[in-house]
């Protein structure tokens, strides 16, 4: 098989973090769908690591958590015996917001439950180095995995919004009307004015928006729990280095100071192609045991 070019990879790469399906962008560039999960695999490997060694000791002042809801093969509710036991059904991807850099701090794709948000929280303190003012939605697992993780060194408050009972006639799919949100101050003293989670809800809907595997009424879900992760690691790094944020005029990386130019696509490729060098194969054939890999 003929090798791909960087041009070729980062052309692939970009279609994928813009709303392309796999069965789409193997139409479009004449290449099989193996070869590219082969190549979303090595690029979310690289993401996620390149992430962990970067994103870390941070000055932030403000956080947002948030979580979005997808599903791997068949929703929930549509599990057989069949198809338990695989890594099939709902999934959800937490992910922590600097609301002033709009930098994704970190993220975990897992269920909703107490177990994934203390180990996202956890990991979300390892990449502060400061006190920091934290808000959140109402799911009760957060109240105590922030206990467990902060203790009482964070200014933490929950928004907590009340939702119409009806959906006032515009359709199933359509999300409820919010009525109503009141904030609740759980630690410390946070400030009244930055408690609210609208940028961290802006960005998912980004997330689903670009990704092909979280749109809605589609069949491009995602089939398989590894590949999904592989392209929310993609999609982040994507977010953090290489898209320019239209209020801040910069990435993210950029602006929390975690880089210093705004990357392209073909830079991350050709770091892709310096480890495969190194390495003497695919990035997939060599995982590090120290890496962390909760993410991907």
């Amino acid at each position: 098989m003929k090798k791909l070019s960087t041009t070729q990879r980062a052309q692939i790469l970009t279609a994928l973090v813009e709303g392309m399906s796999i069965s789409a962008t193997a139409r479009m560039f004449h290449v099989s769908k193996i070869t590219i999960l082969r190549l979303l695999a090595d690029a979310g490997t690289l993401a996620a690591d390149y992430h962990d060694l970067t994103v870390c000791d941070l000055t932030t002042k403000r956080v947002q958590l948030d979580e979005i809801w997808s599903f791997i093969h068949c929703k929930k509710q549509n599990i057989n015996a069949d198809n338990h036991g695989h890594g099939h059904g709902d999934c959800w991807t937490w992910v922590a917001i600097d609301a002033d850099s709009k930098l994704a701090i970190n993220w975990l794709v897992g269920e909703r439950n107490g177990r994934c948000a203390n180990e996202f929280m956890a990991d979300l303190a390892n990449r502060l180095s400061d006190r920091v003012q934290i808000t959140s939605d109402a799911f009760s697992a957060y109240r105590e995995a922030m206990r467990k993780a902060f203790g009482t060194e964070v200014d933490y408050a929950q928004l907590i919004k009340e939702y119409a009972s009806d959906f006032g006639g515009a359709g199933r799919y359509s999300p409820p009307i919010c009525v109503a949100a009141r904030p609740e101050i759980l630690t410390g003293t946070p400030d009244p004015k930055h408690i609210n989670t609208s940028y961290v809800e802006r960005q998912n809907l980004t997330m689903r928006m670009s990704m092909r595997r979280f749109t809605r009424l589609t069949n491009g879900f995602s089939k398989r729990l590894e590949n999904h992760k592989y392209a929310i690691a993609l999609h982040y790094f994507h977010y953090n280095f290489i898209r320019v944020h239209q209020t801040i005029k910069t990435t993210p990386a950029v602006m929390a100071g975690v880089a210093n130019k705004v990357w392209t696509m073909t830079d991350f490729v050709e770091l892709l192609e310096r480890g495969e060098r190194l390495l003497g194969g695919r990035l997939t054939d060599y995982k590090p045991a120290a890496s962390k890999k909760a993410r991907i």
